[in-house]
């Protein structure tokens, strides 16, 4: 699973996901992908269960890129406990997704086999999303 090798602090604040994607709003590397129509958190166990299911889909043929990494730090307190006490310990890493964000892209497979491959990864993930086309 994706996780970064190192970072400035080990706990973060939620933050506010509001607003528009500023980048990765176009498709780049590839001619299909997948575009998030809402924001929200996608863990790292979310984006490799999409990554397995489209690989696993398209038998080895094409080349695939995710445009989302998580790096963000979640924390999580242990059942049954009070409030207080301070921030929880560590639980697992998501990636921050605003609308508009490209979040996969795939190339070197036939439109029909992309978006069975797309469709896969979308039930994969906790977002709505929409399959995209390179626009020329």
């Amino acid at each position: 699973m994706l996780e970064p090798k190192r970072t400035k602090y080990r706990k973060q604040q939620k933050g506010r996901n509001t607003g528009m994607s500023k980048g990765a709003t176009s498709i780049d590397f590839g001619e299909y992908g997948l575009r998030a129509l809402e924001a929200g958190w996608i863990t790292s166990r979310q984006i490799e269960a999409a990554r397995v299911a489209i690989t696993r889909h398209m038998k080895r043929q094409g080349k695939l890129w995710f445009r989302i990494f998580p790096d963000k730090p979640v924390t999580k307190k242990p059942a049954e406990t009070r409030m207080g006490k301070g921030k929880g310990a560590f639980d697992h890493w998501v990636a921050v997704v605003k609308p508009g964000r490209i979040i996969c892209e795939l190339e070197g497979v036939d439109e029909a086999l992309a978006r069975e491959c797309l469709a896969l990864a979308s039930h994969k993930l906790p977002l709505k999303v929409k399959f995209t086309i390179r626009e020329i």
